[in-house]
């Protein structure tokens, strides 16, 4: 009898040459074969006669084939066309570039085929055809012979894996349902399933894969049959199941609990350049509720672009300082804790803070006296990159920890960082919006703020596509917005020019620009440069005194220049949406009316066209966030492979958004009662069940 976590190549059927195929492919147990569920569905369980044919209709047939031929075209090259009749009629089927191997080398006379698709009629001579359908060659004489898994019935249609055909892949997960140790442990508690009228994950298993007569087809592509829902429900609840767990955790935990009084009020209220937006007072709110609990706090501060989330986060610094307590910020590029420290300098320096930065390339006398005095409670404000992380780095007493794109460090980092005191709050920033359902996924963990207002007084962006053929015109844009004393950017992807890609960089433009412009001051940001030459760069454009700042992506994050009122993004099509974004978010921080170009060649791909409209279409980071989830899928978007995010099997986050409520709304509740929780979790751990997400169970 075979177990889930029982090798594949114990499968009858598999054996050791296709078990080495399967565990190339990630199929290494029956517990990932039974989770590779089908593509689609067919109902096969009634075939419609070829004389009933009609064009338009979508259809399944079984027929023998009649005669096969391949021709070679000018315009499509090789087209497969295979002649099928079943006693009633005739009809055509035709595979554009000559169909798989596997279809090209059975397509024998006489044997039977079944087709599953749209009936079309054909331009040339008006005969009825299926165009690139889905088949399914039979190696028996009838079809009796294999009714139970191909035909008559509701088929399941798998992709194919490494060479492993559909009809081969049936077969296998047939013999390993056939063959599976039952009762199987079900990881969704029995009242959870009654309640929601889940199926035990034993009826779901055969379900999935063989659908009974009188299933709905329909809802089984649509992956919303009732099996169809357990397995997405489950992933979803184990993955909550930790996080809620976590929570709990952490809230029995005792750590740096802050006062407040009128005093720290009034100090907080200094600090304020003009009065807060509502979404910016209930934020505060919440994270003084935290700073005052008994637990730790853990909290997810994300808004948009320009949303005032430092001002937000410097009020909770005010709060930690003045009860006692040390903070730090952690960056993830020097230029943006540079451009936090000068805003801490501006901020809070009235206040009389003590704050230093510390960075990579500062002199060793320095960083040790910056260390020295952090060590003694000198400094209450510290702001660095990835230095803080390092081991020489120690507090004297840390109540505060706050850590600014915090998809560009980690998990883990975050953790380290935390470390350096006893259990200090920890405020999450991200000025990347992530949709609810990734943010419940990447940062479950944590409580979640967000900052869904702009402040008052901000000028409205407008952004245009632009070709490479009209860049005089758009040159001519800059150079009348530098005659109004406004700035501008100009981004390029790459630093130097290559021979391997056909980009231009960021060093040829700034010797065009430098031409075009040569009555203005241009100036060449990069990340190569050392850390005083950014600094000094960043700090002449913010005083107004370079037109023109050519840069790579270095300026992404935290530059805030009021004047700078066009950004032109050379080769926008080879920029991430989030990047667009982030980028296009460098200007309308003041006042006047700002204009983002998005300059590209004339021709781009299909997935580069849709980030560009949804870039003109909106200045909305969370609908663009859907749309950045949508095209490039949760694993790569916002770098949150590095968040321990797992590959669900099952589970779709765009469109299991509901799902997944329920799922977090269930584990909240299962651990109430730790104990069984931690039981359940152990239990899966043990076992390493292919049933639940890759690397989603870590007890500890």
């Amino acid at each position: 009898m075979l177990r889930l976590d029982t090798d594949v190549q114990f499968v009858k059927g598999v054996g050791p040459r296709r078990a080495s195929l399967l565990t190339s492919r990630g199929v290494r147990t029956v517990g990932d074969l039974l989770l590779r569920i089908p593509r689609a569905y067919q109902d096969r369980s009634t075939f419609a006669s070829l004389a009933s044919l009609r064009a338009g209709q979508d259809a399944a047939v079984h027929a023998r084939i009649y005669r096969s031929r391949t021709i070679q075209t000018r315009t499509r090259g090789r087209i497969l066309e295979v002649i099928l009749t079943d006693g009633t009629s005739f009809v055509h089927a035709k595979w554009f570039h000559g169909g798989s191997t596997a279809l090209s080398r059975g397509v024998a006379a006489g044997r039977q085929m079944i087709l599953f698709g749209r009936v079309d009629r054909d331009t040339y001579d008006s005969k009825l055809v299926f165009f690139n359908p889905e088949f399914e060659l039979l190696e028996e004489e009838t079809p009796s012979a294999t009714a139970s898994l191909d035909v008559g019935r509701i088929a399941p249609i798998y992709e194919e894996i490494g060479g492993l055909t559909s009809r081969q892949l049936r077969r296998l997960i047939f013999a390993a349902l056939a063959d599976l140790s039952t009762p199987l442990d079900d990881p969704i508690p029995p009242a959870v399933r009654t309640e929601h009228g889940f199926p035990d994950l034993q009826t779901c298993l055969n379900r999935i894969h063989f659908p009974i007569a009188g299933d709905n087809v329909d809802e089984l592509n649509r992956r919303a049959s009732p099996a169809h829902r357990r397995l997405i429900f489950e992933e979803f609840f184990l993955l909550e199941l930790v996080f809620a767990l976590r929570r709990k955790q952490s809230q029995i935990t005792r750590g740096v609990r802050f006062e407040t009084n009128e005093r720290i009020r009034s100090c907080v209220k200094k600090i304020l350049p003009f009065h807060p937006t509502a979404a910016q007072k209930r934020v505060l709110r919440e994270i003084v509720d935290d700073l005052k609990a008994t637990y730790p706090m853990n909290r997810l501060l994300q808004g948009d672009v320009g949303s005032g989330k430092t001002i937000v986060a410097f009020e909770a610094v005010v709060v930690a300082l003045e009860n006692g307590y040390q903070a730090a910020i952690m960056a993830p590029t020097e230029i943006l804790a540079e451009q936090h420290y000068l805003n801490a300098k501006r901020v809070l320096g009235p206040l009389g803070y003590s704050i230093g930065v510390l960075r990579r390339g500062i002199r060793r006398a320095e960083k040790k006296k910056l260390f020295e005095d952090l060590a003694a409670g000198n400094i209450q404000l510290i702001i660095g990159t990835h230095v803080l992380l390092e081991e020489s780095t120690v507090f004297n007493k840390l109540g505060l920890v706050i850590i600014d794109e915090q998809h560009r460090f980690g998990v883990v980092q975050r953790l380290r960082l935390m470390t350096k005191g006893d259990q200090p709050n920890t405020l999450v920033m991200t000025a990347t919006p992530i949709p609810r359902t990734l943010a419940m996924t990447i940062y479950g963990d944590l409580d979640l703020s967000v900052i869904d207002e702009m402040p008052p007084g901000r000028s409205p962006i407008k952004t245009i596509h632009a070709t490479e053929r009209i860049a005089p015109q758009i040159f001519g844009r800059l150079a009348d917005e530098m005659r109004k004393g406004r700035q501008c950017y100009v981004v390029y992807p790459v630093i130097e020019e290559s021979e391997k890609v056909d980009l231009k960089s960021a060093t040829e433009g700034f010797e065009k620009l430098s031409g075009i412009f040569s009555d203005r001051k241009v100036a060449l940001l990069h990340g190569r440069l050392r850390s005083e030459e950014k600094e000094a760069i960043m700090r002449a454009f913010a005083a107004g005194e370079l037109d023109v700042l050519v840069s790579t992506t270095v300026i992404e994050v935290g530059v805030d220049v009021a004047n700078a009122t066009v950004m032109l993004i050379e080769h926008a099509e080879r920029f991430g949406l989030a990047q667009l974004h982030q980028l296009r978010g460098r200007v309308g921080r003041g006042s006047q009316a700002s204009l983002c170009v998005l300059m590209t060649p004339e021709k781009i791909g299909e997935t580069a066209r849709e980030r560009i409209d949804a870039m003109v279409s909106t200045t909305d980071g969370f609908r663009l966030a859907e749309v950045d989830l949508r095209l490039r899928g949760p694993g790569e978007m916002a770098g949150t492979r590095q968040s321990g995010l797992p590959e669900f099997r099952v589970a779709n986050l765009m469109e299991d958004s509901l799902m997944l409520s329920l799922a977090q709304s269930e584990a909240k509740k299962y651990v109430e009662s730790e104990e069984q929780a931690m039981r359940l979790l152990k239990e899966l751990s043990a076992r390493s069940s292919s049933i639940t997400p890759a690397g989603l169970v870590t007890v500890g």
